[in-house]
């Protein structure tokens, strides 16, 4: 039976279920630029380049292997602006040539939904094959979250390490430990030098790529400036390369260190090419593994990294699918508030924040802390609706879908869905961030002071956060030694901080939303 095999931008696989059986005799390959996958959020515009190039080199990666291949670029004249009517537009040109629609089911909800209702439209049938380039199925985790009252990742990552036997000894884990967390949090010296970075100048595909999405998309979010990203699967293997042998081995100690005008420190970089199907999550922690067996990287740093692909990255897609399609409409904490402007613009006085966002614009990347600890926690103490701040970390990461960013941004930085993925909220003060970070020297904050003109946005956020939430928070086992730091506070200083707060809020902007207060 003659197929048609759709193949979505972050389906850039040639391993992909949708091709396992491909006859290149008869079958056809569709992939598509549309307009409705580019706006569905407004995406930044160095996402949209880097997925649009690296579409387009891996439909030239399937000819070269003997494929027929038809592309649809965003701005053929003939583009009707969907999958679903370029699915049908291609058939409609090959009439009686294929009986089957195959594809790798998505991996967001409202797409799945969306395809799940084509089997009416097309003559051609329809098959939705899952997606096996993860380590664990959906099964699987649903197996594993049966009877559980808290799926937590750790539990989850144990259990990986057995199935696979990454980092074991016998049934052991490597070390002793399962995990080396408290190893990863060093505070970066003064006269450490981040490791140089592997950078890709754009061929006449992304030139050309870059000039579409300057034209079209150039009201978008984001720069596209010194454009670098691996966009071919050669590409993503020699950065993938680079890290394990040239950035890995301080990975460890510095993975949660953050820096005053370093975005990228000792991190991967990995995570936009191994979503998007140009690496494998299982290759990337077989390398890692082979690196600490051969002695070019200590422990602490691989199983940091393992973790957060074999633990982390494989648990949030479980979580996604386990708990879809009601797990982003819950408020735990009916947080209400608008998001502020200056989360577009890094036009703030907050030094960390104005980091954060800045790195965020110029390269679509910030690493996990900055968006867990900086953005994310200034999301949480302020009280920023779930629903405005989810849309944001889906529009400004290149590495970002709705499977990835959603657990991540609405379980665990806003405890939006009331403690099922963390065991409570990654709440902190200014102190966090000092101790982390160069950032608080020069701020014209002081991470030290509660109250008064200086001080610190992130503390008298953190106390009004604790007194805002006390009905639903004070009861968590995890929360008690805030609470009693709470309770040991003289009211009037309370009072001063929850004034400061709530004044600060507003000259912000970040006002409860219309028609959108409690009942």
């Amino acid at each position: 039976m003659p197929a048609l095999r759709l193949i979505l931008g972050d389906q850039l696989s040639p391993e992909i279920s949708s091709l396992r059986d491909i006859d290149p005799q008869s079958d056809m390959i569709l992939i598509a630029e549309v307009m409705e996958e580019a706006t569905y959020v407004r995406h930044h515009m160095r996402k949209i380049a880097f997925l649009f190039s690296a579409m387009r080199h891996f439909a030239i990666e399937l000819e070269s292997a003997g494929y027929s291949v038809r592309y649809v670029r965003l701005d053929d004249e003939e583009n009707l602006g969907s999958l679903r009517t370029e699915v049908a537009r291609t058939l409609e040109d090959h009439p009686e040539q294929f009986d089957r629609l195959v594809i790798t089911k998505p991996g967001e909800w409202r797409l799945l939904q969306e395809m799940e209702t084509w089997s009416g439209l097309f003559e051609a049938e329809i098959e939705l094959r899952g997606d096996d380039r993860f380590i664990a199925s959906l099964s699987e985790f649903e197996d594993w979250a049966e009877g559980r009252k808290q799926l937590r990742m750790e539990y989850f990552y144990r259990e990986m390490r057995k199935k696979t036997g990454l980092l074991m000894e016998g049934e052991a884990p490597a070390g002793g430990k399962w995990n080396f967390d408290q190893e990863n949090r060093k505070r970066l010296p003064k006269t450490a030098v981040p490791p140089p970075r592997k950078m890709f100048t754009p061929d006449k595909i992304t030139s050309e790529t870059l000039d579409l999405v300057e034209a079209r998309f150039g009201d978008h979010f984001g720069s596209l400036e010194s454009f670098d990203l691996p966009v071919t699967r050669k590409q993503a293997e020699a950065a993938r390369d680079h890290f394990m042998y040239e950035i890995l081995p301080g990975f460890g100690d510095y993975q949660d260190a953050m820096a005053t005008g370093e975005a990228f420190l000792w991190h991967s970089l990995l995570s936009a090419t191994l979503n998007c199907g140009l690496l494998d999550p299982l290759d990337l922690c077989q390398r890692a593994e082979a690196a600490w067996k051969e002695g070019t990287a200590p422990l602490n740093a691989v199983e940091g990294f393992v973790r957060q692909i074999l633990g982390w990255r494989e648990y949030v897609r479980g979580l996604y699918w386990l708990e879809m399609p009601d797990y982003g409409a819950r408020n735990f904490l009916d947080a209400r508030r608008s998001l502020p402007e200056f989360y577009w613009t890094g036009e703030t006085q907050m030094r960390c924040m104005r980091e954060a966002i800045s790195h965020t614009a110029r390269h679509a990347y910030s690493h996990h802390i900055q968006r867990l600890m900086v953005t994310g926690n200034f999301a949480l103490l302020a009280g920023l609706h779930p629903d405005e701040v989810n849309e944001w970390y889906m529009i400004v990461y290149a590495d970002a879908y709705e499977w990835v960013e959603l657990p991540n941004t609405h379980g665990m930085a806003l405890f939006a869905d009331g403690g099922k993925m963390a065991s409570k909220p990654y709440a902190a003060s200014a102190n966090y961030i000092d101790k982390m970070s160069d950032y608080c020297g020069n701020c014209e904050y002081d991470p030290k002071a509660r109250t008064g003109e200086t001080a610190c946005p992130f503390n008298f956020l953190y106390w009004d956060f604790l007194a805002r939430n006390e009905n639903k928070l004070r009861g968590n086992p995890r929360m008690s030694l805030s609470y009693r730091n709470l309770d040991r506070k003289p009211p009037e200083e309370i009072a001063e901080m929850r004034n400061l707060a709530s004044d600060f809020l507003s000259d912000i902007g970040a006002l409860a939303r219309e028609n959108d207060e409690p009942d």
